[in-house]
């Protein structure tokens, strides 16, 4: 069985392990000052971030067609007709209904798709998840019940610093941004797990607070000591992110994943201030192969 995802679950493999694992990734897109971009194809998310410092343009983002997917979708079914495609959430992005549809247009192959309800590395566990027990012969029903599982017990929260790119994105209305802009407000958001949509978990006045804040809605979940996997990912912050990392750390212990650069087309909705974590009980990994 092969593994098809997007670029917006951030699985932060390199070409040889996305290989060795049969993890096929369909490139979102982002255009800026009427350029496109189509992600890790084009561009990488660092060269990106740059470009961004340097205009006052926004990004527009946009899914690959099912058109995109049904073509990826029959080259695949040439070598193995059961394809398991795992896409970011149908809450933020029109992705998953892309690859529905292009999972239509191709009756040869025998595909399963999952939506993950979350995002960026959250919604990368999954599908590393899935590689790694696939590629130790597990049946597509187990590892169906695994990615319940890790998406049941995973939790992403992010914060940033300014306000215009998810107003610009739709993600909050103009008038409300522009009055928490006005208020210097740094939000929390999280993702919840019904529809996998942004939620709001509080607001603070300055970023080191909201980092801080991050932290307190961690504990909030799981005490203090308690063993987690984490991962910190941000799209240009790196002062930002290892400073939230200082934080989790100094309060739970933590069996970390690479710190590092989240989509591109996600950062597009965010901005290059955003930081974020990903978090679950280290327990829920402790059967994976």
């Amino acid at each position: 069985m092969q593994i098809v995802t997007d670029s917006g679950t951030d699985v932060g493999l390199s070409p040889e392990q996305l290989d060795d694992l049969n993890i096929h990734i369909m490139p979102l897109v982002v255009t800026l000052e009427g350029k496109s971009y189509h992600e890790g194809v084009d561009i990488q998310p660092a060269a990106f971030y740059e470009l961004m410092a340097k205009t006052d343009a926004l990004p527009i983002t946009s899914q690959p067609s099912a058109g995109d997917f049904a073509e990826l979708y029959r080259r695949l079914a040439l070598t193995d007709p059961n394809i398991l495609s795992i896409h970011m959430t149908s809450g933020l992005s029109g992705t998953f209904n892309s690859a529905r549809a292009g999972a239509e247009m191709v009756p040869e192959a025998n595909i399963t798709l999952v939506d993950t309800k979350t995002l960026s590395s959250a919604a990368g566990w999954q599908v590393k998840a899935a590689a790694q027990a696939l590629k130790a012969g597990w049946d597509k029903e187990q590892v169906l019940a695994l990615l319940e599982k890790i998406s049941a017990a995973s939790d992403s929260i992010y914060t940033l610093n300014e306000l215009k790119y998810l107003i610009h994105g739709g993600r909050i209305s103009h008038m409300k941004g522009i009055i928490a802009s006005l208020l210097n407000i740094k939000p929390l958001i999280g993702v919840e797990k019904v529809n996998g949509t942004y939620v709001q978990l509080g607001q603070v006045r300055t970023f080191k607070q909201a980092l801080k804040k991050l932290v307190n809605r961690i504990a909030k979940q799981h005490e203090p000591g308690s063993a987690l996997r984490v991962q910190v990912l941000h799209s240009h912050n790196p002062e930002g992110a290892i400073l939230l990392r200082k934080l989790v750390d100094e309060q739970f212990e933590c069996t970390w994943l690479p710190l590092g650069t989240i989509s591109l087309v996600l950062g597009a909705h965010t901005g290059p201030s955003m930081v974020g974590v990903a978090f679950a009980p280290s327990s829920i990994f402790d059967d994976l192969p």
